[in-house]
């Protein structure tokens, strides 16, 4: 990409998250088109701490809730239980603040780098990978 191309993935600094309407744009059509969604119209998000690489956690995204992480600065996710977004914070008060969001090469899932702020995993530790090892479960090392 060079200079004068706009990078549709990039995270604005100032968090706008609409265009001075009131409305909501949708979601960068250079972004929607290499979306490769499953039957539900989501994307796995796998999240992972920007300084130390740690993986967090995986969410899942569709094209609203991509969006919205995208302009809002903070990250969004389509529960599949509740049926419904939510941003990861508003509740617990554990945010994530994107530094960055990348497309894989096959356009079925994102790597979503934050600032995290208290436990990412929803049982209260930093982690959702947090040593529940199958090969030592399984004793397949």
């Amino acid at each position: 990409m060079d200079s004068t191309t706009a990078d549709p993935f990039r995270v604005p600094e100032n968090g706008a998250a609409d265009n001075g309407s009131g409305q909501h744009p949708a979601l960068d059509p250079t972004v929607a088109e290499r979306l490769k969604r499953d039957a539900a119209g989501l994307v796995a998000a796998v999240v992972q701490q920007h300084d130390t690489r740690e993986v967090l956690m995986v969410g899942w995204m569709d094209d609203e809730a991509l969006r919205r992480t995208l302009t809002s600065g903070r990250v969004t996710y389509w529960s599949r239980s509740r049926q419904e977004y939510w941003r990861k914070g508003d509740t617990s008060g554990h945010v994530q603040w994107v530094k960055s969001v990348a497309l894989d090469c096959d356009g079925d899932a994102l790597l979503v780098t934050v600032d995290q702020v208290g436990a990412a995993c929803h049982t209260g530790t930093h982690t959702c990978f947090d040593g529940r090892d199958l090969a030592a479960v399984t004793g397949s090392r």
